[in-house]
């Protein structure tokens, strides 16, 4: 393919670069000889201002795995620290991913172009700096999945395989992400610097969040402790809506909480099936540490890391600032626990909460529980109870309630009853927070291996379509509906480093 006369190249800006060259280095991707596309996603680079035409061209191809640099672009790496798993790694940053720069869609907002699998960087400790092909599809999946349930995470604009082999565990096809953000700013950037003590680091990094994501703030009282208001707001409403719909993110490090609020790195994550409130997938978690039910309180603990490193920032007397820190951390319990009651509401069918409400939802989750009941059909099925369209489709035998939950239902109805919206609102608010369709394990599984073990990415392009359209049920797609089999379920994910 050649780029056609009439497309346009999209023009790169990076003001990252606009920092001191300590917040990041330098670095070209490696080329690869045997590039081919894989998929892209033009609905998204439509949102982005991007050509069409430019995206299915050879040199696409090129900039988009590697091997070509487009104008204005200055592939960099940034630097950053984290906390993984409880324990602090003082240095970590990009280590297999190139931001090439930023791109300004129409609406005027700015978004990270970042190339992950694309070959070593400065960080990359000894590192390959490589993606196998089957993290690129299950990130693919995922964050577009999560784009259809609308909730804030980073997006797939393309998926390129490189010809390569990628050793592992066992060798295989290597491939490259081309991953879109808001910006790839992280708790751990700010952690990097404050570590170090560069307090003059910190400052760059807040006033640089400030122009770049909350411009309003910036010449507002106390602008740094505004943005760590607004941050821990954006992590608390992300986490209830994380919980809302049954994920598990596997790897909440400080290095993967993005201070724009978007979910990032799509590594051992995954939906649940049978709802377990101790549920863990992720094969690192060895102790359990980021399960279903510690999400919140992780989130919690991850923010409080982001405001120890902004102390400095956020008042001259060392006591005040440490009091405006605890007022704002407090805060994260209040917003979580207001999306949190939205969210099951919403999920619910009520309009207006009541007192005994959280009680009624927590009797529904440890009959749940007991039960083994799935998360996403479960929840589905309540629509099914509601549902006065002609047009709706039931999931009938694709899930058969237990007796305790059909006992519980009777309590549900007769705390709609004193519900005042029509039974056509309730129907309506209750589709739109029960998708009927998630990226399950088993069928992510399947069309990874059959990507990497036959070159067949047919049962992929079929399962990222319905997933493109969570809430719209048919018959006729089934399959993809369907809780596993026993023999099918997948116990354990993996992060592909």
């Amino acid at each position: 393919m050649t780029t056609p006369a009439t497309a346009t190249s999209p023009t790169f800006d990076t003001t990252f670069a606009s920092l001191p060259e300590r917040f990041y280095s330098y670095t070209q991707p490696v080329s690869v000889t045997l590039a081919a596309p894989i998929i892209s996603n033009p609905i998204l680079a439509k949102e982005l201002g991007i050509d069409l035409q430019w995206l299915a061209s050879d040199e696409a191809l090129q900039v988009l795995v590697g091997n070509q640099t487009a104008m204005g672009s200055a592939p960099m790496a940034q630097a950053y620290a984290g906390h993984q798993f409880g324990s602090f790694n003082p240095q970590l940053g990009d280590g297999r991913a190139h931001l090439l720069g930023e791109i300004v869609a129409p609406d005027g907002q700015r978004f990270d172009l970042q190339l992950k699998g694309s070959g070593p960087t400065p960080y990359s400790r000894r590192g390959d700096g490589r993606s196998p092909l089957g993290p690129v599809i299950r990130e693919y999946l995922l964050s577009e999945a999560m784009a259809a349930l609308q909730v804030p995470t980073t997006r797939s604009l393309a998926a390129i395989a490189t010809g390569e082999t990628v050793m592992r565990q066992s060798p295989a096809p290597g491939a490259v992400l081309t991953r879109i953000a808001p910006s790839h700013i992280r708790v751990g950037s700010f952690e990097y610097f404050a570590m170090q003590g560069d307090e003059k680091g910190v400052k760059s990094l807040a006033d640089y969040c400030l122009k770049r994501h909350f411009p309003h703030l910036i010449d507002a009282p106390q602008p740094y402790l505004l943005l760590l208001n607004t941050v821990i707001e954006r992590q608390a409403k992300l986490i209830a809506q994380w919980q809302g719909f049954g994920f598990i993110h596997g790897v909440m490090n400080t290095d993967n909480m993005l201070i724009c609020g978007a979910t990032v790195d799509y590594g051992p994550c995954a939906f649940m099936d049978q709802f377990d409130p101790d549920k863990v997938f992720s094969s690192i978690d060895r102790q359990g540490r980021y399960r279903y039910n510690q999400q919140p309180g992780i989130g919690q603990w991850n923010l409080t890391r982001l405001a120890q490193a902004l102390l400095p920032l956020l008042h001259t007397d060392s006591e005040q600032a440490l009091a405006d820190a605890q007022q704002a951390l407090d805060n994260y319990v209040k917003h979580y626990g207001a999306a949190y009651q939205a969210i099951m509401s919403n999920k619910l069918g009520i309009s207006q909460p009541q007192e005994g409400d959280q009680a009624l939802t927590e009797e529904l989750f440890a009959i749940m529980a007991e039960h083994k009941i799935d998360f996403t059909l479960g929840f589905r099925y309540l629509v099914d109870q509601i549902a006065t369209p002609t047009e709706h489709v039931a999931l009938g035998a694709a899930f058969i309630a237990p007796q305790a939950f059909v006992v519980w239902q009777q309590q549900w109805q007769q705390r709609l009853a004193q519900d005042p919206q029509s039974q056509v609102e309730r129907y309506q608010q209750m589709k739109r927070a029960n998708p009927a369709y998630i990226a399950r394990n088993h069928q992510v599984e399947l069309a990874i291996r059959a990507a990497e073990d036959q070159g067949d990415y047919e049962p992929f392009y079929a399962l990222l379509k319905i997933l493109q359209a969570p809430y719209d049920y048919q018959s006729e797609l089934i399959t993809y509906v369907l809780a596993p089999t026993p023999d099918e379920m997948v116990k354990q994910t993996f992060c592909g480093t």
